[in-house]
């Protein structure tokens, strides 16, 4: 019996339980651009007077630096190691978060944008060496669970990101156009009206969080400077040498990832970045109450990601993404359905079927069960990207690093299709005499994470299965 633990695969290396620890913190801190994010797409649609399509440029902002500077992340690695690769992640982190400070003070969405594609560049070196690191932390059958480990405390990242996001940024103040009307006829000193002042204030409200982040960005670059990493973080057999992409190609699980991350990101964030949006659509709930759901999705990510973890010990991780991914099929159809948008588009929806959360949450407010199911898919996304990495990562061998880093390209499937879920909710799909307004809905554009999920649910069950010349 004692033979038979001992030779049970490791989860992790013996000796680099402190390092795993360490590179683990890096999942928590990138985790703040991605859903505070969510927030200023929010914020930014009262602060900047942005509509849906105008506000969807966020994340493509943030998928495009992860998009630019994933390759370069990936040589620049190559050459100097992983450690020095994770600093210069950190300093242009830092360096992105600094420039909301001109930003706000210009109150220039364009200067938005650029901290936030600087941001994500600093982020792409960071995912490439801890996802990478992580995976070839201990023996490859156990993979899959290491890094849906590690990733588990990404979204306790996203929690205290989502709490000081709708704390800080979110004030509450939502004035209708008439009390709009009224402010642009009241002067006020130093502003062209009321209405300048309050925008002016609003915009404000965004700076101060990022600066903080900063800091301690910073800080924690100094705590990595002075750390050792061990060889295996340089020149371990499966991250080492140089790959090609012509060998990469060989690889049918390894391209099957790129394509299944793709549309994953784009449902993950699509969903996300418009749950707020979503949410004041279908319901009298305010922005910070709306807000309140950002918070929730996130424990229930993290829940999710400790779960999945626990679960594999039981299941194959590619068949439980398969079944998440036709459960999340189920899920997105019924938030169609249990929309406004549906009853006044196709004369028939679920909006009717409501129900109220427990112990008064929202004054007893009874809630279409949309707003439920949309926030249900969050629990079956979270083992999604780290089995995607993992499986596709499996047998590259001198080809892991470039194969990571193109990976992490696959992000800007977050850039292309929450903007093409922006552009479908942008357009006036009410109909006339319904006595219902669903113009500029978000909800025809979920379709996208619908589409998404039947691509997870191919890569899942068929082409993750490790295919080529596959090294130990």
């Amino acid at each position: 019996m004692s033979n038979q633990l001992n030779n049970k695969p490791s989860l992790i290396t013996p000796g680099y339980g402190l390092t795993f620890v360490l590179v683990t913190s890096l999942f928590f801190l990138w985790a703040f651009p991605n859903i505070l994010n969510d927030v200023l797409l929010k914020q930014f649609t009262k602060s900047l007077e942005l509509n849906l399509s105008q506000a969807g440029f966020l994340p493509v902002a943030l998928k495009t630096g992860y998009f630019a500077l994933a390759i370069p992340a990936g040589l620049f690695m190559q050459r100097f190691g992983y450690k020095t690769g994770i600093l210069f992640g950190l300093g242009l982190f830092a360096a992105g978060c600094i420039l909301f400070y001109p930003a706000a003070l210009s109150r220039t969405y364009l200067v938005f944008l650029g901290g936030i594609f600087v941001m994500a560049g600093g982020c792409a070196f960071l995912e490439i060496g801890a996802n990478s690191f992580v995976v070839a932390l201990g023996d490859k059958s156990t993979s899959e669970r290491r890094l849906n480990l590690a990733q588990s405390f990404n979204p306790i990242g996203g929690i205290f990101a989502s709490l000081l996001g709708v704390r800080f940024i979110f004030s509450g103040n939502e004035p209708d156009a008439a009390k709009i009307a009224e402010w642009k006829l009241t002067a006020v000193e130093g502003f062209a009206n009321r209405y300048e002042a309050f925008l002016h204030e609003e915009n404000m409200r965004v700076f101060p969080t990022y600066l903080t982040l900063a800091v301690i960005i910073l800080v924690v670059a100094v705590i990595i400077w002075r750390a050792k990493f061990p060889d295996i973080a340089v020149s371990g057999k499966d991250t080492g040498g140089k790959g090609k992409i012509s060998e990469l190609l060989k690889y049918p699980h390894w391209w099957g990832a790129i394509i299944s991350q793709f549309f994953y990101l784009g449902a993950q964030l699509g969903t996300w970045s418009f749950l707020i949006i979503y949410i004041q659509d279908n319901s009298p709930l305010g922005e910070k109450q709306a807000g309140a759901f950002l918070v929730a999705n996130m424990v229930i990510f993290m829940a999710g990601r400790f779960l999945s973890t626990w679960l594999m010990n039981y299941f194959k991780p590619q068949k439980l993404m398969g079944v998440y991914a036709v459960t999340n099929i189920i899920l997105v159809a019924v938030a169609i359905l249990g929309s406004r948008w549906a009853t006044a588009r196709l004369g028939f929806g679920l909006d009717g079927c409501t129900l109220s959360l427990p112990f008064g949450i929202f004054d007893s407010t009874p809630l279409p069960i949309g707003i439920y199911a949309i926030s249900a898919t969050t629990l079956f996304m979270s083992l999604m990207y780290p089995t995607n990495f993992a499986s596709g990562m499996k047998g590259l061998g001198p080809n892991a690093k470039l194969g990571a880093s193109m990976l992490v390209m696959s992000l800007i499937g977050g850039a292309v299709l929450s903007k093409l879920m922006g552009f479908i909710g942008n357009l006036d799909l009410a109909t006339v005499g319904s006595g219902i307004d669903a113009g500029k809905a978000i909800a025809p554009g979920l379709i996208i994470p619908i589409i998404s999920y039947c691509i997870i649910a191919w890569y899942a069950f068929y082409g993750s299965r490790p295919r080529g010349p596959l090294y130990d």
